[in-house]
């Protein structure tokens, strides 16, 4: 079991940046792959980035290559969702999520654990 709890998004304007956490409990942080999707106003959620279980890993969003990092600390049980270059079309709730194993992926379906989400609102 994962419990997982974001934080760190706000309202920023277009060209700014914004770091996302997201805390995780449980003994088996560190064995998953993680991923940061967003969900915004009448659209499907998709995967923006996703981190292998030791980070070696990491695949982006074509919509955020060059803006996004994703990164992880495993002794925190933390991982992170770094935002460049914001633009009001990432506009959107972000989700942290756990993945079923170890391997990084975009597939929202190898995803088990989910957290509440946060708002990040990019004005232009």
């Amino acid at each position: 079991q994962v419990q997982l709890v974001e934080s760190g998004g706000g309202l920023v304007q277009a060209g700014g940046s914004l770091r996302l956490s997201c805390a995780a409990s449980g003994r088996t942080f560190s064995t998953k792959a993680m991923g940061w999707f967003r969900q915004a106003p009448g659209k499907e959620r998709e995967c923006v980035a996703a981190i292998s279980w030791i980070g070696a890993k990491t695949y982006y969003a074509d919509s955020v290559k060059g803006r996004f990092a994703i990164s992880r600390d495993n002794a925190k049980n933390t991982v992170y969702l770094q935002m460049n270059s914001l633009k009001p079309e990432d506009t959107a709730v972000y989700y942290c999520a756990a993945g079923r194993g170890a391997i990084a992926t975009m597939r929202i379906y190898e995803y088990d654990y989910w957290g509440q989400g946060t708002q990040v609102t990019v004005s232009s």
